[in-house]
């Protein structure tokens, strides 16, 4: 198994996503190595709907690609359904819909505003990967529960006791959702949310080098 560059919180925020790719993309060896997106795509940012879009045409041009669910995703799963809307609408998740009404007025769509590529893509979305050294997940573990026994509440919405916590997982957890001003890492986790929404970078780290790159 090659490296591995793993990507976090996007939130819209498609000029640094496509800046930021260009030199993960010069970096990577597309047969060897594997590029992980830790979630969070939509909401807040000014472009999810064009955020979207490149992580699907990316998806079909790196095999290696994998790609987590957030719970920005989950919260837009749960409007859909009619299960939660008022949630969604209040943490960014308007400006995501006004985005996809405006795209599908522009390519003079019938139907819902999200295009079916768009629901496809958004239903695929993990919880968590592991390789041999590292757990991939949007927002965390539970301290003292073993990996095999985490629930998706926890990896997609847990912050201050798995942040604060020095509980060894037994790999080193790599994960999002909580901004930091720069990443951070500990034995047991590393942090890449960099609060690229908020006016800070995007952030990509490299591993096993544990080098980062910013946009």
């Amino acid at each position: 198994m090659g490296d591995i560059f793993a990507i976090g919180d996007i939130h819209g925020c498609f000029d640094q996503l496509s800046e930021l790719m260009v030199r993960v993309l010069e970096e990577m060896n597309a047969d060897r190595d594997t590029l992980v997106f830790l979630g969070d795509y939509i909401d807040r940012g000014p472009a999810s709907v064009e955020v979207v879009e490149y992580l699907i045409r990316l998806r079909a041009s790196l095999p290696n690609t994998v790609f987590l669910k957030g719970n920005h995703e989950e919260m837009l799963q749960n409007y859909l359904d009619g299960l939660d809307k008022h949630t969604y609408l209040i943490n960014g998740g308007r400006k995501t819909l006004e985005g996809y009404l405006a795209h599908r007025d522009a390519e003079g769509r019938d139907g819902g505003p999200i295009p079916e590529e768009h629901l496809e893509f958004f239903l695929s979305l993990s919880d968590s990967y592991q390789t041999e050294k590292y757990i991939f997940v949007h927002a965390g573990l539970r301290p003292g529960v073993p990996p095999d026994q985490q629930v998706p509440a926890d990896m997609l919405w847990i912050r201050d006791r798995f942040v604060r916590s020095d509980y060894d997982f037994g790999k080193q957890v790599v994960f999002g959702h909580t901004p930091f001003k720069t990443p951070l890492v500990q034995f047991n986790k590393i942090g890449i949310d960099t609060g690229a929404v908020y006016g800070n970078v995007l952030t990509c780290v490299r591993l096993p080098r544990t080098v980062f790159f910013y946009a």
